[in-house]
């Protein structure tokens, strides 16, 4: 089954296997299927293949791949002279794997302006819960005198690591997030952090759009270098002891 979307292109509907359209000929919004399941290993399949899913509550699971794409290189972060202060003070504690569950439901639970609602929702955290169990998404934490106030996650594949949300109840809190790992991923030699979709406020950190056929060249490259599985909590105190 399949349905037109804008009169032009023809979305199918996902099978029982883990198979995708190829993306390199979906529209530029990026809707290239429907349905399927959010299996862990559909999800960890649509990442490899430069998709990812997106959807709200009460519609079948959406899968996209826009063009362009938004990323960000690690070794390209832009540190403002605020954020500069906030790092050099230490205000935060920062933590990567430690407190995943809390982490996306944060995410999913903190307001955003613009928006109605959450697409993380139960199902979905469910999925990425059991992809952290697996060892293959990952989180970054930051917390003010022992609460959690900002944070992010996604996951990684070969020497990519695709971000899926990030919440901050404080200032600067999930940019120290994004900053440490940025950090990290750019002494592991990792490519890009997939951001997906354009916003002002990671433009101001210093990602970019890049043509679909760019990212997906590049993520072919990135995928053929080895996965770091597992926890990453040695990864992070490697760093801080640099």
């Amino acid at each position: 089954m399949s349905i037109l979307y804008e009169d032009e292109y023809i979305i199918p509907s996902l099978g029982t296997d883990y198979t995708f359209p190829n993306p390199r000929e979906a529209c530029d919004d990026g809707l290239l299927a429907y349905g399927g399941d959010l299996h862990p290993q559909r999800i960890l399949s649509a990442y490899e293949a430069g998709i990812f899913p997106w959807f709200n509550e009460g519609d079948p699971p959406l899968w996209w791949s826009p063009n362009p794409r938004f990323v960000l290189y690690p070794n390209r972060f832009k540190v403002s002279k605020s954020l500069e202060k906030t790092l050099k003070k230490r205000v935060f504690e920062v933590k990567i794997d430690t407190d995943f569950e809390n982490i996306i439901e944060a995410c999913a639970n903190t307001p955003r302006e613009g928006q109605n609602g959450t697409w993380i929702l139960p199902q979905m955290q469910a999925a990425y819960n059991e992809l952290f169990k697996m060892g293959f998404a990952h989180s970054v934490a930051s917390y003010f005198e022992g609460k959690l106030v900002g944070g992010l996650y996604g996951v990684a594949i070969g020497k990519v690591f695709f971000g899926e949300s990030m919440f901050s109840h404080k200032n600067d809190a999930s940019k120290v997030c994004l900053k440490v790992l940025s950090d990290v991923l750019g002494e592991r030699g990792y490519y890009f952090i997939d951001c997906q979709i354009k916003t002002d406020h990671l433009v101001r950190l210093g990602a970019c759009e890049i043509e679909r056929d760019l990212f997906l060249d590049s993520l072919k490259n990135a995928l053929q270098r080895p996965s770091d599985i597992g926890s990453w909590q040695q990864f992070y105190r490697e760093y801080r002891d640099d």
